[in-house]
């Protein structure tokens, strides 16, 4: 790295991407330093400067060898999985700095040789204690998946066989062997150990209210533009598979909608306010690739100026609303979104919020990434 290149880092102080350390003797302390740039987004630390002004003090040559030689032991002894590091000695006005690149992890959660796991909390670092954050961790690394955590307490004989014969005789052309019904959990992705995974059970799951009970559909009707309270005009908390809890909340909806006349003749039912379509594609959206490691609710409101559908979870691996509106996709179930082709409108290509969107413009999207979730605001005219 060029000495211009560190001034300009180091004018720009400390960052979530940026640290700057005056010296370095503890093996452990800076491991952790790398666990946390290793699960975040990865990062540069600044040996020679220091932290509180920002003042290059530089390094001798005796202390360049001795912090090379740490820095190898703990990138390859205190950090698990072992990670790869890059550092570079630099003069910068006479006075040498050590230069640390660590790269983005492939295999997180990284932790130190105590089995602690660190992130990066701006220009500090902090413990992670949370079993979902772990988790959500694991998923991103593509270690664990939430749709396929087993579902306590249940067994293969909590899979509807009537709803699951029905899917695979219009998927395979073929009607299946209820005996074998172990195998095709299995190879579907679906469950084993005679149990069924998340996605197996909202995909053909019976009493998923006691399987499954916080993941629903809660909808409610509010007579205003605004939370009153315990005031609203009907409200119902709908349970059920994908399928099932898509179509309780599409009714419900529809239900609430206006419909109007316009040039149609009079015996033709009236248009609603908002094509239908659009609720058809974000409650799908919703349903699909929500975020089930968070135990929540999809949440439909209906206000009298608008109708908002929030799922938990932000989007994700980075996505943002602009290239959702551009048709990228990012998938995070990747069992529920295969099989939801075959089972609900949904054509899984990133084309259902360019649909919504060219049907009926008047839409907003929030990405809410510190509250984790996701909301689709349907302005109602």
């Amino acid at each position: 790295m060029e000495p211009a290149a560190v001034l300009h880092l180091i004018s720009g102080g400390e960052t979530s991407r940026v640290q700057f350390k005056e010296n370095v003797t503890n093996a452990t302390s800076i491991a952790q330093e790398m666990v946390a740039f290793s699960n975040a987004k990865g990062g540069t630390i600044l040996i020679g400067v220091n932290d509180k002004t920002g003042e290059v003090t530089g390094l001798t040559f005796a202390d360049v060898q001795r912090i090379n030689s740490l820095l190898s032991t703990a990138a390859n002894e205190h950090v698990k999985s072992p990670i790869f590091i890059e550092t570079e000695s630099v003069d910068v006005n006479g006075r040498w700095l050590i230069v640390v690149t660590i790269p983005e992890g492939t295999d997180k959660p990284y932790m130190d040789k105590e089995g602690l796991v660190f992130l990066k909390n701006g220009a500090d670092k902090r413990k992670v204690t949370s079993k979902e954050e772990l988790a959500r961790l694991l998923q991103h690394s593509g270690n664990l998946y939430a749709e396929e955590m087993p579902v306590r307490n249940s067994t293969l004989q909590d899979l509807d066989w009537d709803k699951f014969q029905q899917f695979y005789e219009q998927k395979l052309q073929e009607t299946p062997d209820k005996a074998n019904l172990p195998t095709y959990v299995k190879s579907l992705r679906m469950g084993q150990d005679d149990r069924l995974n998340v996605a197996g059970a909202l995909l053909f799951g019976k009493h998923l209210e006691q399987l499954l009970p916080q993941f629903y559909v809660a909808a409610v009707w509010f007579p205003g533009n605004e939370i009153h309270g315990n005031t609203y005009s009907s409200s119902e908390n709908i349970y059920g598979t994908l399928s099932e809890q898509y179509y309780g909340a599409y009714n419900f909806i529809k239900t609430k909608l206006n419909y109007v006349q316009g040039d149609r003749d009079f015996n033709s039912p009236g248009m609603p306010e908002i094509p239908l379509v659009v609720f058809q594609e974000l409650l799908v959206n919703a349903l699909v690739h929500r975020d089930y490691f968070i135990q929540d609710t999809i949440k439909v409101f209906v206000y009298q100026n608008r109708i908002e559908i929030t799922s938990p979870g932000k989007l994700p691996n980075s996505l943002t609303v602009e290239q959702m509106k551009k048709g990228l996709r990012r998938s995070r179930n990747f069992v529920i979104h295969s099989f939801c082709l075959d089972i609900l409108p949904y054509k899984g290509i990133g084309s259902g919020i360019l649909r919504a969107l060219a049907a009926y413009p008047n839409i907003d999207f929030i990405n809410d990434t510190d509250g984790e979730k996701f909301t689709a605001i349907i302005h109602r005219p």
